[in-house]
């Protein structure tokens, strides 16, 4: 690992675990366990961080003081841990590096310490035994994160992409605690390095001393911070070569278009590709208002998808496959159902009940359900409504999930099973892994999710990144994009993209950047085991 002349030399460990090389990312207070712990365990290297906790101790017995928590930063060197998995038949060898890099004002001084994990990897032996690290030139990096705005990257480095990853069932939902962490057969490992970022304030990312967090809550200042560390990150560990990817989820959508026009104005840094996965560039794709009914039309063929996995469908369209139904629901919302939403009040009575009456067969929902919602049903009453005759509420981010919320007069559903699906699988075992794993110790809690509010948009207008990806594609024809989309998604359709992508201001020469993949399954998709198996081979196909 390569670091900034000032900065001390990382940390290097290496751990196995029943018989497996292994590394994770874990967020707890919990001591970690010594070598001999783990089965098979061995060490390579000195640990620096459990050393500098013992110090403390010491420190605080001559003086009598309470010990201090353990708290690192941007001061403190990374810690390096080797591994290995065995993906379709072939050894991978990787170094996991958990460490924190400074966000810096223009005198030099820190403003805030930004947690990443970054998995590149091992060196080979060559054919006279020496040790040949993969040529930067060639290896793709993909930089990682999440969205919220407040959440850490935990749901991509331990849900999809990364070598380990939490079990839930097969199918997304939650399994019984206690939750295990295990290879991840479908790791995109074996074709790019991987950096998971936790923006300020999420993960183990916090502020510097006398600073305040909400100095990052924003548009602007988010998208800034993000560049500066993607910036520095690339220069301490000499990726300045390298083939150089984005990706982010949900609001971390928004994020990547507003960085890539970043990345080239501010650090002259021009990317590969974009990966574009649940997200949106436009506010007012998921938002209505009275003169904005452009989310309903949206929203359409996701509710589709979910009552046809439901089998809430009438006969004939429950026959077909879900891509064909789903087209039919595309085709309508384009077409009448724009049409009768933008008359408004002017829509005659006998028209309206038509349009319900085709609304009702493509959603599931009892005609007089869309009647009473003025043909503009929102998603929390479709998540509400659809099974409310089995007392089950659907899954915001991913409406194939259902439960139970024990108020069946509420207008919305008390919580999001899909949600909370997702939550303690990845939450724990993060907590686990960061310290049993990847050796980092730190006291704090591990944020999987920041209150981060109020965070500031553009006044007066709808909040968009579209103009910057479309800057970005004009500015850098090489620049790829791959947007990944779930049917089942109720927080941010597929749609939303496909919208916003046709509505780029941009070349007709260059539209064929933008590719489009769809999967079964809705927000985090990689949950779902099968959607995670595509996901693996159409990210691996894009990095190549």
């Amino acid at each position: 690992m390569r670091s900034h002349t000032p900065r001390p030399p990382a940390t290097v460990a290496t751990c196995t675990f029943v018989g497996v090389l292994v590394t994770c990312t874990a967020l707890f207070t919990v001591p970690c366990p010594p070598a001999t712990a783990a089965p098979d365990a061995t060490t390579v290297g000195a640990a620096a961080q459990p050393a500098a906790a013992e110090a403390g101790k010491t420190a605080a017995a001559e003086t009598g003081k309470p010990p201090m928590g353990r708290v690192p930063d941007a001061g403190d060197r990374p810690v390096v841990t080797e591994h290995a998995i065995t993906i379709e038949g072939r050894q991978v060898a990787y170094r996991a590096e958990a460490g924190m890099l400074p966000l810096l004002k223009d005198d030099g001084a820190a403003k805030a310490s930004v947690f990443y994990v970054a998995y590149t990897l091992a060196p080979t032996p060559g054919p006279d035994g020496t040790a040949i690290p993969p040529d930067p030139g060639t290896r793709p990096l993909l930089f990682c994160f999440n969205g919220g705005p407040g959440a850490s990257a935990v749901w991509l480095h331990l849900g999809g992409l990364g070598p380990r990853r939490a079990v839930v069932n097969d199918d997304g939902t939650l399994p019984a605690p206690p939750f295990r962490l295990v290879d991840n057969q479908s790791s995109i490992l074996p074709v790019a390095d991987l950096v998971f970022i936790d923006p300020v304030a999420t993960g183990y990312s916090r502020p510097a001393r006398d600073e305040k967090a909400e100095q990052f809550f924003g548009r602007d200042p988010d998208i800034k911070a993000i560049a500066e560390f993607i910036r520095l990150y690339t220069t301490r560990h000499a990726r300045w070569r390298s083939p150089k990817y984005l990706c982010g989820e949900s609001y971390g959508v928004f994020r990547a278009a507003g960085l890539a026009s970043e990345l080239q104005d501010e650090h002259g840094m021009f990317l590969s590709g974009l990966v574009l996965v649940s997200g949106l560039v436009d506010f007012e794709t998921i938002r209505p208002a009275p003169c904005n009914d452009l989310p309903y039309a949206l929203f359409l063929p996701s509710f589709t998808a979910v009552a046809h996995h439901h089998r809430r469908l009438p006969a004939d369209l429950q026959r077909q496959d879900a891509a064909r139904v789903v087209a039919e629901a595309r085709a309508f919302a384009a077409g009448e159902y724009a049409s009768a939403l933008f008359a408004g009040a002017s829509l005659s009575a006998a028209r309206r009940e038509e349009v319900a009456a085709a609304l009702a067969r493509l959603t599931g929902l009892p005609p007089d359900v869309v009647l009473r919602h003025d043909l503009r049903v929102e998603p929390e009453a479709f998540r509400k409504q659809l099974l409310a005759s089995e007392g089950l509420i659907c899954g915001r981010f991913d409406g194939r999930i259902t439960g139970r919320d024990g108020d069946p007069a509420a207008a919305a559903p008390g919580f999001d099973p899909s949600f909370t699906a997702a939550l303690g699988p990845l939450a724990g075992m993060m907590n686990a892994y960061v310290r049993e794993e990847l050796r980092f110790e730190s006291d704090l809690p591990y944020r999987v999710l920041a209150g981060v509010r109020p965070w500031s948009y553009e006044q007066n207008a709808y909040a968009s990144t579209s103009r910057e990806l479309a800057d970005a594609l004009a500015k850098n024809p090489h620049l790829r994009v791959l947007v990944q989309v779930g049917l089942c998604d109720l927080a941010v359709p597929g749609d939303s993209m496909r919208h916003s992508v046709d509505h780029l201001r941009l070349a007709p020469e260059l539209r064929g950047n933008v590719t489009f993949a769809e999967y079964a399954s809705g927000h985090m998709m990689y949950l779902n085991l099968p959607d995670l198996q595509k996901l693996r081979t159409d990210l691996g196909a894009f990095l190549r």
